[in-house]
């Protein structure tokens, strides 16, 4: 009797599998009400008026630029050749929300968790092209941030990326942040430089 009171006492106890479940289950609930209720800390970058300037054959950079990307229904394109953001005329590389995409007859192709500074001359080859199904999205810049679910932010893998535009120029960029502290969410900030004259060095 003893022994079978035993085994119906052991056989009511959870089993650690359900229990470890359980406790996973509760950390995700409080990690995602801990993050909603916690005010994210936006970086201080603020959105750069736009001053298009025809730069020639010059190197540009490396300098930083943030863009209004929040529309969800247009690109907001920027071009080198002017150094600026730019509502009409020719443009080398366009944002949405958390896309980057260049101008057609243009590429990106993804040099790697490296620094910026070290890249010095762009290479000659893979520059991916946009693809347009199921949304237009160009796979040599693939998903440059990571997701945080206890902050609920998108940040930077740090990648640099190297852009050929339709008009055979190149440059290096660094997408640095998602967000900036005067215009919050898709506010995107990066780095570049750009050479003017042709050549695939983007570095003095």
């Amino acid at each position: 009797m003893s022994g079978e009171g035993k085994g119906e006492a052991g056989s009511r106890r959870p089993p650690i599998l359900v229990l470890a479940m359980g406790g996973a289950f509760l950390l995700l609930v409080a990690s995602l009400l801990i993050g909603s209720l916690t005010r994210p800390e936006f970086p201080p970058f603020t959105l750069t008026p736009p001053h298009p300037t025809l730069v020639g054959d010059s190197l540009v950079g490396p300098g930083t630029y943030s863009v209004d990307a929040s529309a969800t229904d247009r690109w907001r394109t920027f071009d080198f050749r002017r150094n600026a953001a730019v509502d009409s005329g020719p443009w080398d590389i366009a944002f949405r929300r958390f896309h980057l995409i260049a101008a057609p007859g243009g590429g990106i192709v993804d040099l790697g968790a490296v620094p910026f500074d070290s890249v010095r001359e762009l290479p000659a080859v893979g520059y991916a092209p946009n693809t347009v199904e199921p949304d237009t999205t160009n796979p040599g810049v693939g998903k440059w941030y990571t997701y945080s679910m206890l902050s609920h932010l998108l940040t930077t893998r740090h990648h640099v990326y190297g852009v050929r535009t339709p008009g055979e120029k190149y440059a290096k960029l660094e997408l640095l942040a998602y967000y900036c502290k005067d215009a919050g969410t898709a506010c995107i900030t990066f780095r570049y430089a750009y050479q003017g004259n042709g050549s695939r060095r983007v570095a003095p």
